[in-house]
């Protein structure tokens, strides 16, 4: 399949300024646990993203991806832990709130608004530019910048969401929270029930924004697409983490892979 032909990521060069917080942690959770009713999904979920990393969260159906995304976002009404952003207390935090600190969210479902244009859906995502600590500029998305990110978008900009392909809509579910200016963006599943061209594209998509400096937590079960992007990985199995490491060494354990990620 052409996805397998992506190449690595390559090593970033960054400009000392930036080095020198590249290993603070961007995101860190702990203690997350979650429930939908009486039903506890979470328990105990511990990880951390840092600046200009992209962190795969892995594990079958139904293991607690989604669920931790929406947990970390504040879209889960029952939930205790704690969620730190940038050094700010998430943990209480309505999603509105967690947007505007610059945590940006692509649902699996895309949710992208079926009766606006691809115009309309990226306005509607649009927020100010931002600064990093010590003032440094964050990477700042315009249109023309995603039209040049994903083509296919840049030649429909007046078709209504609705007649757009599942893959268009990823894409622009993708480029509308890019509007939104996220330092880190929670990406579910954005491999799953789109075609191998555009799974291709996500990827280029994942290494452009990584370059950039834009962090990514990404849920995911694919294993080639999660190792093509990833630095580190963490698995879950049942809500909890069984597994955290280097997606090089994920990709190498055959014991954990077998255990926790084969169907």
């Amino acid at each position: 399949m052409a996805l397998y032909a992506v190449p690595p990521s390559s090593p970033l060069q960054v400009p000392m300024a930036m080095a020198d917080t590249m290993n603070e942690p961007l995101l860190e959770v702990g203690g997350l646990a979650a429930w939908y009713g009486a039903a506890q999904i979470l328990f105990d979920v511990e990880l951390e993203v840092r600046r200009g990393e992209v962190v795969a969260l892995m594990g079958r159906n139904g293991a607690g991806k989604s669920t931790t995304l929406k947990a970390i976002m504040g879209l889960i009404a029952k939930r205790r832990g704690r969620v730190s952003f940038m050094g700010r207390d998430l943990s209480r935090a309505s999603p509105h709130e967690a947007a505007s600190a610059g945590l940006g969210y692509v649902p699996e479902d895309r949710r992208i608004f079926t009766d606006l244009s691809v115009m309309e859906n990226l306005e509607v995502g649009r927020q100010p530019s931002r600064t990093w600590p010590g003032a440094s500029k964050a990477p700042e998305w315009t249109t023309a910048k995603l039209f040049e990110l994903f083509p296919n978008l840049g030649e429909m900009p007046d078709r209504p969401g609705g007649r757009m392909s599942g893959g268009e809509q990823q894409m622009l579910a993708v480029a509308r929270t890019l509007m939104g200016n996220p330092y880190l963006v929670l990406l579910d599943e954005p491999s799953e029930g789109v075609a191998p061209v555009i799974v291709e594209q996500m990827a280029h998509m994942i290494q452009e924004l990584k370059e950039q400096g834009v962090s990514i937590l990404l849920s995911e079960q694919n294993m080639h697409f999660a190792e093509l992007v990833s630095d580190r990985a963490y698995v879950l199995e049942r809500g909890e983490i069984r597994y955290a490491g280097s997606m090089e060494a994920l990709a190498a354990d055959e014991d954990v892979r077998r255990a926790y990620l084969s169907m």
